[in-house]
């Protein structure tokens, strides 16, 4: 394996390329990244670091984002075939067919949409900054939250907001049930559950808090307790347990793995940016539109 990263490390120089690994992604991908973090994060940082080529170890939602906020440059998804099945859920010809039934409902869009949802809505959120981007919006108005329904679900019911939701989830989050709340609470008593807000709002409402990777990240890192339960899918805990030595970290369902964000190995990094390719590449009118509302959203938050 040293050798495989030694190349790697040799062809990123060459390319003058920046290595992008999401928090769920395998371990060795996370130690070989320029950067580590949640999906929009990341695409902030490779366009302020200006990088000519962006190899995101993701799925392909968080590699198109990359492209959006850097057009002129050449964006790697090192595996094809890692997409995200929640995004998937939201088709770009429904998602329009739904604005022009309803013009007057404001269409917020989970940052995990395709770049062609993007496109056809108002305006972006991350797990992160959802609460503050919806408490923004004007209470009055209809809107529609996509693709998440459990994210909007845990959004409505902490704002007092009633907007429509979009029936998607995801996969790895929505397996967890209140019952594995209780089991961890019984294995581990007095330890505080962490879950993310993908989860179902049953499960949130039994959790000690709910918060994005970045957020589980920084709560830990600030908090003076000495074990955790993590529920969100289990790639965090590379990173939780090297920034957090000494400490414990317990998966609230050890199931909680994403296959799409493990399909990206080593030697797919390596042939990506040997043979460049293979390259995002989306339409330049989806370009134009799809990156307004995620403008709109930075601007807020």
């Amino acid at each position: 394996m040293s050798d495989l990263i030694e190349e790697i490390k040799q062809l990123k120089a060459e390319r003058k390329a920046v290595i992008l690994a999401h928090n769920y992604v395998k371990a060795e991908l996370q130690d070989i990244a320029d950067f580590t973090g949640d999906s929009l994060e990341l695409s902030i940082k490779a366009k302020n670091a200006g990088a000519g080529v962006i190899v995101f170890c993701g799925v392909r939602f968080m590699a198109e984002t990359a492209k959006l906020l850097s057009p002129q440059s050449v964006v790697l998804l090192p595996n094809p075939d890692a997409g995200c099945p929640m995004a998937d859920m939201a088709a770009a010809d429904k998602v329009a067919a739904y604005k022009a039934a309803h013009p007057d409902t404001i269409i917020v869009a989970y940052v995990n949409t395709t770049a062609a949802v993007k496109a056809h809505v108002d305006i972006c959120c991350t797990s992160g900054n959802a609460e503050k981007i919806i408490a923004s919006l004007p209470a009055d108005k209809e809107m529609l939250f996509l693709p998440d329904r459990n994210l909007g679900g845990n959004l409505n019911r902490k704002l007092g907001r009633n907007m429509q939701l979009w029936p998607g989830f995801c996969p790895t989050h929505d397996r967890v049930t209140p019952a594995a709340i209780a089991a961890a609470r019984a294995e581990h008593p007095g330890v505080k559950v962490l879950v993310h807000p993908e989860c179902d709002p049953e499960v949130v409402a039994l959790a000690d808090v709910a918060l994005s990777t970045g957020g589980i990240l920084r709560h830990v890192r600030e908090s003076s307790d000495k074990a955790f339960i993590i529920g969100t899918e289990i790639g965090i805990l590379h990173r939780l347990r090297q920034e957090n030595p000494g400490r414990e970290f317990f998966p609230l369902q050890p199931e909680m793995t994403c296959p799409n964000m493990k399909k990206i190995t080593l030697e797919n990094v390596r042939d990506c940016l040997k043979d460049m390719a293979p390259q995002i590449e989306l339409p330049p009118e989806i370009m134009a539109s799809a990156v307004k509302p995620i403008e709109r959203m930075l601007a807020l938050s």
